[in-house]
């Protein structure tokens, strides 16, 4: 890898593995669906600008189909589901789970009708990395917090889904186009949920929960992307996927130095059988020219 490589791998690694601790920071004073107004909305502002200069709009509007349901699974509920689930959970758990992703990216693949073969050291994988999150769920949380554990699941299956939509039905379409547009449909859909749930702040936030709300996203979903279009472009589509290995690491230390959680025995466990299965399930299987998940 060369040293532009590194950079940008490193960059993105920790862009990617701290939005767990400034969304547990912001859920402390604010409505998970305000949080996800506030991101999604600065993002887009920021991003819509270059994608209208590099007239990637209308050729994403063209495919407005698969355009509303990636944004449904891949923002509109995942990033309401984790602001929920960090109310209650650590935010190095939250980022440990999301480590999940390529095993139900599997799942997704039979679901939609593309099945990849799976090897048996496939099959191993996804063996090993469900007992990882068992391990997570069963022993570091003590099977407490289930309903949290159950808004993680379907954060997990949203970031499976929004890529392979992408695959199969927007492969030829510009992801800043893609990333822009989503980021402002989620956005307008919260505006009216955030009203009608009362969840508008009665004061202004505190500076700590005002930062978060603007590294989330400025760095953690639209310098990220930009990142990632870089990374992609530097090292290639199939060694820029094995960024999903470091976010979690980058998420338990944050959450650690910053936060005061704690570290168990079983979250390193658990950790390190996650991380084995992912490497395993995705290991010899062709990743497809799409856009990795976010984080968060």
């Amino acid at each position: 890898m060369t040293r532009r490589g590194l950079i940008l791998f490193a960059a993105l690694g920790v862009a990617w593995g701290i939005p767990y601790l400034f969304i547990k920071v912001a859920v402390a004073e604010l409505d998970p669906g305000m949080l996800v107004l506030a991101r999604s909305a600065l993002a887009a502002i920021l991003l819509l600008p270059l994608a209208v200069f590099r007239h990637e709009v209308v050729p994403v509007l063209r495919r407005w189909r698969p355009m509303l349901a990636y944004t449904l699974v891949e923002i509109v509920l995942p990033w309401y589901f984790l602001s929920s689930a960090e109310q209650h959970l650590p935010s190095s758990t939250a980022g440990l789970l999301l480590a999940a992703v390529p095993l139900a990216g599997v799942a997704v693949a039979f679901v939609i009708g593309r099945p990849a073969r799976l090897s048996p050291q496939n099959w191993l994988g996804i063996a090993v990395g469900t007992l990882g999150v068992a391990v997570l769920v069963g022993l570091d949380l003590g099977g407490s917090d289930l309903v949290s554990v159950a808004e993680m699941a379907v954060v997990v299956v949203g970031y499976a889904l929004g890529p392979a939509i992408l695959s199969r039905w927007m492969p030829d379409v510009p992801g800043v186009g893609i990333v822009a547009l989503s980021l402002a449909g989620a956005a307008v859909a919260y505006i009216p949920i955030v009203a009608l749930t009362g969840g508008w702040p009665t004061v202004w936030p505190s500076a700590p929960v005002t930062i978060a709300i603007v590294a989330l996203a400025v760095v953690c979903s639209a310098l990220a992307f930009l990142l990632m279009i870089g990374l992609i472009a530097e090292i290639g589509p199939v060694k820029a996927t094995t960024i999903t290995y470091v976010n979690p690491a980058v998420a338990i230390l944050a959450g650690v130095i910053v936060l005061g959680e704690r570290i168990t025995v079983w979250t390193v466990v658990g950790f390190a059988l996650v991380l084995v299965g992912s490497w395993l399930v995705t290991r010899r299987r062709q990743q497809p020219l799409t856009l990795p998940d976010p984080e968060g």
